[in-house]
């Protein structure tokens, strides 16, 4: 019935309560197995499994390998044998309903969707890093169910409440996480859908692995009483966001989408949301027809990145691939740009069909950028977002919009 896909190294205090949830399932345990990859050769985590083999079926796919969360669960995925993957962290508890719920309410049919559950609890660690976390009781995990069972679960999941309806409807897969997710094993395998091992550290792999999913014309819903409860854990803020700045900009250039720019550029999935109309109108006709993208290549030795190109391309088809066709240096069909390069024959390029609101490029990482005319014509807000962004990769000061003159 089900695989229970957990990643795990060194959370062995959490591992044991999430055994412990799982342990305790309404759902008959002979319904599910539990597949660990385990980054790690831990002989306190084999002996940890032990404890459990009398009411649990657990799996683990042991290596040593750099920690790395896509390969730990994609470990897991390979070795599941159930109709249904469930990926869960190894930090968060299940509600003891939670896979007869998931089951009877989502997958006892055969449908083909993916499930997004809730899981409550991210914010009980707040500002400060946390460098040591005492174990609790798994009692005290007990009582916070039974309080969740009345409560207004929809209050305290944001995926869940009206606010976030239209942004839901608009990019579903933007909302995946996989603390807590389910979707036919049939639909992994047909198409290839495992996580992306690129992506290094804490990020957007799990809003990556949506959007392919997405792609494959899955609906991704949210679940019906599939919750869980996150359990606390060491973290390092900073580093996190470090890490997050740089998956986000692998993610870009793997799927280089005006509504991933629109998030990344103007804070969150809401404003992606309420921008994204006016955004497409405006850059629509900035390009007169043509979309307006970016190009980044070498003019006498230097880095040379040009922002607002005129390229004539298709809208991108759909389709469950690794990530979008890649463009020719041949679909840009720009004045500007050719007088940039010293004409294009034969210059290698890179081509990417973003406005520049956001770049997937590191700081100071082009010597110098210039801002195409066609900025010049979109309304303050949407040509200042590009202008800073193309100052942020730029050695040199950014020349004004619509001068092809070295800055």
């Amino acid at each position: 019935m089900f695989s229970i896909v957990i990643p795990y190294k060194q959370r062995l205090d959490n591992i044991r309560a999430v055994f412990t949830s799982l342990a305790e399932q309404t759902l008959d345990p002979a319904g599910f197995e539990i597949v660990v990859g385990a980054m790690e050769y831990d002989p306190a985590f084999v002996s940890l499994c032990r404890e459990f083999t009398d009411r649990l079926r657990i799996v683990s796919v042991l290596t040593a390998d750099e920690w790395n969360t896509s390969q730990a669960r994609n470990l897991g995925i390979r070795h599941a044998s159930g109709r249904v993957v469930v990926v869960l962290d190894a930090d968060v508890a299940l509600a003891p309903a939670a896979l007869r719920n998931l089951w009877e309410r989502h997958f006892q049919h055969g449908q083909n969707v993916c499930v997004l559950g809730q899981v409550f609890g991210y914010d009980e660690v707040l500002d400060d890093d946390v460098d040591d976390v005492e174990a609790q009781p798994y009692a005290r995990y007990r009582g916070v169910f039974a309080e969740l069972e009345t409560a207004d679960r929809a209050r305290l999941d944001p995926r869940w409440s009206a606010e976030y309806t239209s942004a839901f409807a608009r990019f579903p897969w933007a909302f995946a996480r996989t603390g807590l997710m389910a979707l036919p094993t049939a639909l992994i395998r047909r198409h290839g859908l495992l996580l992306d091992e690129g992506f290094r550290g804490w990020g957007a792999e799990d809003q990556e692995w949506g959007l392919r999913i997405s792609r494959t014309g899955t609906p991704i819903t949210l679940g019906q009483d599939v919750y869980g409860v996150h359990l606390p854990h060491r973290r390092d803020f900073a580093s996190q966001d470090r890490s997050a700045t740089l998956t986000n900009r692998y993610y870009l250039a793997k799927w280089p989408r005006l509504e991933l720019e629109l998030a990344l550029a103007f804070g969150g999935w809401l404003a992606a949301d309420r921008l994204f109309p006016e955004a497409e109108r405006e850059l629509a006709g900035a390009g007169a027809g043509r979309r307006l993208g970016t190009v980044r290549g070498t003019v006498g030795g230097a880095r040379v990145l040009a922002v607002g190109a005129l390229l004539d391309v298709p809208p991108e088809s759909g389709g469950p691939a690794a990530g979008p066709p890649r463009i020719d240096v041949s679909a840009v069909d720009d004045p500007e740009v050719e007088a940039v390069f010293g004409g294009l024959a034969g210059v290698r390029a890179e081509v990417l069909p973003l406005a520049g609101f956001a770049l997937p490029y590191e700081d100071d990482s082009v010597d110098e950028c210039r801002v195409l005319a066609p900025v010049q014509r979109l309304s303050e807000r949407y040509r200042d977002a590009i202008l800073r962004e193309a100052e942020r990769v730029s050695l040199k000061p950014v020349a004004p919009v619509g001068d092809s003159s070295p800055g």
